[in-house]
């Protein structure tokens, strides 16, 4: 297993009283000045986390603080100055100004801080921390994650790591669930804010869980630059490659899945229509647990199409439908094609092809599909 980590980053990681037993906060700091970038759920009822960091020059971040199971939103004037203290005395004990380190939150919606055992963990903190096992990291930010979820990726003579979590409540707008990104090669601010922009659209902007999107949401990367400069092109490629693996494992943990969604649409009129239908189709209840019983009932798929109403330059005429490259639509679904076709169902990753045959517009999405552990999860998720 690659264990490869980029020079400089630190991470104190620990119990701070948000979970009983086990990890819940974590600082993740480049020990030397960084440059950044970030993205934040686009939510109206976005928390104190997302506003403070959201205000702040996230080009000069050197890190974050992050607090598991506590979403600290809905919390009024208490819960952004609990939000604004913890911030304050992370940055105080490492040595930083306020706005260089973000602060994310993640967890049930409408409860404070326990604030109590919270200062009595930051009265503890000394720096510098140690040298930051992102595995650790990963697992101390999950909430109803069944495992870390964590990306590694080498451009040059850098190193990039990715974490994430997130299986629920997920339907991202600008950037989904929380993950974070630190590399040590050398970016330009503006650079990377372009990269970063449009690997998130690319990767964590197509994935879907349950139409839900998070008030928590917050996406961010910190590139400190001690391994040097490295080719752009190739970076971007890496950053892809590494949020595309977190992607994928963020759709196939989503809450009580058994089953990765693929999605793939193709013959657009442009990318963005392409992604509409696409999101369409894997969010839809009816694919959703049609995929789960491996039932193979494509004609859901197409009603999940034609939902898109707005969109009149799609027409049926000129549609494909298919699975795994499987065509089911309108090559006409004999017994040997349903067949075929349940056989697909049954696998761990289930792949749906539509090509709208308008132009040359296409997007892939990922998403899971819907269970009776969705359910179990989500009703019983504060008691």
């Amino acid at each position: 297993m690659d264990t490869a980590a980029p020079q400089g980053f630190r991470a104190l990681v620990g119990n701070a009283g948000l979970r009983d037993g086990g990890d819940d906060f974590v600082a993740l700091v480049s020990e030397v000045p960084a440059v950044s970038a970030a993205v934040f759920t686009r939510s109206r009822f976005a928390g104190p986390s997302v506003l403070l960091s959201r205000a702040a020059p996230t080009s000069a971040a050197r890190g974050v603080v992050v607090l598991a199971r506590n979403a600290n939103v809905a919390t009024g004037d208490e819960g952004m100055a609990n939000a604004r203290e913890i911030q304050s005395k992370v940055t105080a004990a490492i040595g930083l100004a306020a706005d260089e380190l973000l602060i994310a939150s993640t967890g049930v919606i409408g409860r404070q801080y326990p604030m109590p055992s919270i200062r009595a963990h930051l009265a503890d903190l000394r720096w510098p921390f140690p040298p930051a096992d992102f595995d650790r990291v990963a697992g101390a930010i999950m909430t109803t994650d069944t495992h870390p979820k964590v990306a590694r990726a080498r451009c040059g003579s850098a190193t990039l790591v990715g974490v994430a979590k997130g299986v629920g409540m997920i339907e991202p707008n600008m950037a989904t669930l929380l993950t974070f990104f630190c590399t040590d090669a050398e970016i330009g601010p503006a650079d990377l804010d372009r990269v970063f922009r449009a690997v998130i659209d690319q990767t964590f902007n197509a994935v879907s869980i349950d139409t839900d999107t998070s008030t928590s949401d917050t996406a961010a990367i910190f590139a400190n630059g001690l391994a040097g400069p490295v080719d752009l092109d190739e970076f971007a490629a890496a950053l892809h490659a590494c949020a595309l693996e977190l992607v994928r494992m963020v759709a196939r943990d989503g809450e009580g899945a058994s089953k990765l969604i693929e999605v793939r649409v193709t013959g657009a009129r442009d990318d963005a229509q392409a992604k509409r239908v696409g999101k369409t189709v894997v969010n839809s209840p009816l694919v959703k647990t049609a995929v789960h019983g491996a039932d193979p009932n494509w004609g859901r798929v197409a009603m999940a199409v034609g939902k898109c109403e707005d969109d009149e330059d799609i027409r049926p005429d000129r549609i494909r439908i298919g699975f795994g490259g499987l065509e089911v639509y309108p090559t006409a679904a004999t017994d040997e094609v349903l067949r075929l076709l349940q056989e697909h169902l049954r696998r761990d990753d289930v792949v749906i092809e539509v090509d709208l045959g308008i132009a040359d517009g296409s997007f892939t999405v990922y998403g899971c599909d819907l269970t009776e552990g969705y359910i179990r999860i989500n009703a019983d998720y504060t008691t």
